[in-house]
């Protein structure tokens, strides 16, 4: 059997007790490390799980992903996903290659930043297409989010801004011991990427939802500090 199973969006202990039982069963666990990332690292997942952790980053999962595959139709595999299995496309395509290859499949769901961003006092039901926001290059600056931002919100909807992250250009620790605070920070620097042709109306309230988002983010981190829980931490989770 292979199993997709979410970890949900703080640190080790946001696995459903249900995926748990099921990593310490397996014969082999990947751990996908591209899309997103958790506040821990791969050892503190390993010591809670009691099991080894094979790191998959982007080559391995969509070029190699046969490896990955190989003998789940004997033995049990499972894939580790940080926050919900099917928040990106790779991961579906990790099911349609099981079926076609005659391997069960069975999926076990976790929160996401789809659903966590209730959190910061929007409605869940008025949000519109999310968006995702790459780092531009000299060569490549794709402007396809703006279009989708200004279509959402000229029909009364929010946006959820995916942004994102260069895990081979950084180490997983470095990642994690920025607090995500330069991630948060970017979501302006991001926003200054605009086509000129955007409003300045435009923009600044875009970049006043940004604003009142981190407030609040923030404030429900420090909520969870100054009680001890760890767990959801960081709300915000990005992806590639």
């Amino acid at each position: 059997m292979f199993y997709l199973i979410g970890l949900g969006l703080g640190d080790a202990k946001d696995i459903t007790v249900k995926g748990l039982e099921v990593v310490r069963r397996c014969s082999r666990v990947y751990l996908e490390a591209y899309t997103s990332i958790l506040t821990v690292g791969k050892e503190v997942l390993e010591e809670f799980y009691g099991r080894k952790l094979i790191l998959a980053d982007r080559e391995e999962v969509e070029q190699e992903a046969d490896n990955i595959l190989k003998d789940a139709d004997i033995s049990d595999v499972a894939f580790l996903v940080v926050g919900d299995p099917f928040g990106a496309t790779t991961h579906s395509d990790l099911i349609l290659r099981a079926t076609k290859l005659g391997i069960s499949y069975r999926v076990i769901h976790n929160a996401s930043i789809m659903n966590a961003v209730g959190c910061c006092g929007l409605q869940l039901y008025k949000f519109g297409e999310t968006v995702s926001i790459v780092f531009w290059t000299d060569t490549w600056r794709p402007e396809s989010f703006f279009d989708k931002v200004k279509k959402n919100r000229q029909n009364g909807m929010h946006t959820l801004c995916l942004l994102d992250i260069k895990v081979k250009e950084q180490s997983l620790e470095n990642l994690i011991n920025s607090h995500r605070e330069d991630t948060l920070c970017w979501l302006s620097q991001g926003w200054s990427r605009r086509p000129e042709s955007c409003s300045g109306h435009f923009a600044a309230n875009v970049c006043c939802g940004l604003g009142r988002t981190i407030t609040l983010l923030n404030y429900h981190r420090r909520q969870h500090a100054s009680t001890g829980d760890g767990d959801a931490k960081f709300v915000f989770h990005t992806r590639k």
